[in-house]
């Protein structure tokens, strides 16, 4: 099943639960505009390789288009639709003005030079510039990117303006328009949810443990504010392996450790696991922060966690959404457990807009009302219609689309 694929049957699942319109359904389920381009790079040998690149607008319909671009050997039209689609529920989720977008360069940004990278990105900036702008289309990193892919993809539109755009992107750096607190946003939000879904289902900090499917920028954020918050974190794993320990991993020495080149499974704190082994783990909490697909039919039935907190866009597949749910796995579902990241990006456009900006204090307090807020929408919404939490998660988001699109009308 590809990514897309799977973004397609858990919102028929929603939209079934809703018995939304035929006619809307039909117009919610396809991308409003997809734009792939090839285009030429000189590399610092000389030679000249082409680049494929995307990125798709699923919807505008509640606001500009909204969301990352990825740098990773994998990206395809497909993937990007998928991450665009999710996009669109995320923000309508956390009822924000922003529909859904996505974008990538097919690539493996570890093999570039800093100065092919540059080179690269302003290229793909440039091709898009027909999509993107302050008030249409921002979009912001992804795996493979940061804050400075996002600073030259600013300036290269902001040198074509004639003026500077910094609302164009988000995540750029403080130095330029970036907001304060949107490093550890997503972080927050993890915990938050995770929190919040303790408290639902009756369950005590002390004693809490918690294993981590990927180092990233969210993975690291998320075992920082797990352990602040009193939940033992026992796994952790990159992407060359993880380290487990039953009595709880120092996080604040591994992110030191980390700076300094140092892969997980050489951090020597505890026993060496795979990241598969990671995903079976007997802890409360589960956060697949990696890839997608990382949960599937074929490893569903043993994962021992009773909490999966997805900070991946798209880690469980719909086959093992069944099969945890029928465990009684409390899933936090993506759109829902990471939003807190777009939301931050939010807070940053409308800084930007404005040319006034928040402190750090501010932004954290802010994003975490919002989170709070969304994450009672959708509790709300599992108790009432008595589906799983991604279900519950894509109808409130669904419908807010839905509604919104109905308002609007069909043009002409």
């Amino acid at each position: 099943m590809s990514l897309y694929d799977m973004a397609l049957k858990q919102f028929e699942r929603a939209a079934r639960q809703l018995n939304l319109n035929e006619g809307i359904y039909e117009v919610m389920r396809h991308p409003k505009r997809e734009l792939s381009v090839n285009f030429p790079v000189k590399m610092d040998n000389g030679t000249v390789k082409v680049f494929e690149g995307h990125r798709v607008h699923h919807s505008t319909i509640r606001g500009p288009s909204k969301g990352g671009i990825r740098y990773h050997p994998s990206v395809d039209i497909d993937e990007v639709r998928a991450l665009a689609m999710w996009m669109t529920w995320k923000c309508a989720v956390m009822d924000i003005p922003f529909g859904g977008a996505a974008g990538g360069v097919a690539c493996d940004p570890d093999k570039l030079t800093r100065n092919e990278l540059e080179h690269l990105t302003r290229r793909y900036a440039t091709e898009m510039e027909i999509l993107m702008s302050p008030e249409g289309d921002i979009p912001a990193p992804d795996n493979g990117t940061d804050e400075q892919v996002m600073a030259w993809i600013m300036d290269t539109y902001s040198m074509h303006k004639g003026y500077s755009a910094p609302a164009v992107v988000t995540g750029k750096p403080v130095e330029i328009g970036g907001s304060e607190g949107r490093n550890e946003s997503t972080g927050l939000g993890m915990t938050i949810c995770v929190l919040e879904a303790m408290q639902r289902q009756n369950m005590r900090i002390e004693g809490a443990t918690a294993a981590i499917q990927g180092y990233g920028h969210v993975g690291r954020t998320t075992a920082l504010f797990l352990n602040d918050a009193g939940i033992k974190v026992v796994a952790i794993s990159d992407t060359s392996g993880g380290m487990y320990n039953p009595n709880g991993l120092d996080v604040v020495k591994l992110r030191a450790v980390k700076k300094s080149g140092t892969s997980v499974e050489e951090f020597g704190d505890g026993d060496k696991v795979t990241n598969a082994e990671l995903l079976e783990l007997p802890v409360t909490v589960l956060a697949p922060c990696a890839y997608e697909q990382q949960i599937t039919k074929d490893n569903a039935a043993r994962v021992q966690a009773h909490i999966i907190a997805e900070g991946a866009n798209g880690p469980t597949t719909p086959d093992a959404d069944d099969i945890l749910n029928d465990k009684g796995v409390f899933l936090l579902p993506d759109i829902l457990a990471n939003a807190a990241g777009v939301t931050v990006s939010y807070f940053e456009w409308v800084q930007d807009l404005q040319n006034f900006f928040w402190g750090p204090e501010e932004v954290k307090d802010k994003a975490g009302q919002m989170m709070r807020r969304a994450f009672e929408s959708v509790y709300a919404n599992y108790e009432q219609h008595r589906v799983d939490m991604r279900t519950a998660a894509q109808m409130v988001a669904v419908k807010r689309v839905a509604d919104a699109l109905r308002i609007r009308g069909i043009y002409p």
